[in-house]
């Protein structure tokens, strides 16, 4: 039996998406007037930030309602330029139903390096994440944006934006935002351990398996598998294997030393 997604009403959404701009807002996701957050209230219309105000200052009176080809259906407000890239996710993943959009600082520098969050470092990232890819640079606001992101919206649950943010999105607003707080702990965890600390032990194959496992029971099928080094022997096991080494050998020398004088006798007799 197919399980009907149930929307949020009109109330709800542009409540809940004033929420999320608050916490957003009071944990140094955005500035000013950056990022941008969207969450569906039916199968071909969403509701959106309005573009030129703060997320931690918006009311619900200035949210806008949008269907998934960009037309606006209600609201006394202009939508943000960069509802492109939530339309895109919802267009590119039906299963989508919320869309965030943030500069955290910490892994914005990881976008900004070029580098892709993507080592199984933390369970939990592994988990609620999984790998965190780096999309291309585009030109904020235009159609580039859109464009770079589309390869990774069905098989990921966070992308990184060159130089410019990071986007998340997730079955329905309170996931994508979980995801937005996850991507921004997990680059901060990346850079303590292979930056700072410089050391990290990273989780084992087996370890990964496991934890993939218990992201299909949580119904979560998306997320991309870290790369992983096979479990090396213990320590102890190694010694053992090492004393046994001589004794092998000593046993073939034995061998073929009782050989050689069992030939060596027949030929003297």
């Amino acid at each position: 039996m197919i399980e009907k997604t149930k929307y949020l009403s009109d109330f709800e959404a542009k409540k809940l998406i004033c929420e999320i701009g608050r916490r957003i807002y009071n944990k140094n996701f955005v500035a000013a007037n950056d990022g941008n957050i969207s969450v569906k209230c039916g199968p071909n219309t969403i509701w959106t930030t309005p573009t030129g105000v703060s997320k931690g200052f918006m009311t619900p009176d200035m949210m806008v309602k949008m269907d998934l080809g960009g037309k606006v259906i209600s609201g006394k407000m202009k939508p943000s330029s960069e509802v492109k890239m939530h339309l895109r996710v919802y267009n590119e993943n039906p299963e989508v139903n919320a869309v965030v959009h943030a500069h955290p600082p910490v892994a914005t520098s990881f976008a900004i390096a070029g580098i892709n969050l993507e080592k199984p470092i933390s369970p939990e990232a592994v988990v609620l994440l999984g790998t965190v890819p780096v999309a291309p640079y585009a030109t904020p606001g235009t159609q580039e944006v859109p464009d770079s992101i589309a390869p990774y919206c069905k098989d990921h649950n966070a992308v990184l934006l060159a130089n410019h943010g990071a986007l998340t999105w997730g079955r329905d607003l309170i996931e994508a935002y979980y995801r937005m707080e996850s991507l921004e702990h997990y680059a901060l965890m990346h850079m303590y351990s292979n930056n700072i600390i410089n050391k990290a032990n990273e989780l084992s194959c087996t370890q990964i398996d496991d934890l993939i496992q218990i992201r299909q029971k949580l119904g979560i099928n998306t997320g991309g598998v870290p790369s992983c080094t096979p479990e090396q022997s213990s320590p102890i096991k190694q010694t053992s294997q090492m004393a046994e080494e001589p004794n092998k050998n000593e046993l073939i020398e034995a061998v073929v030393r009782k050989v050689t004088e069992s030939v060596l006798k027949q030929l003297q007799s």
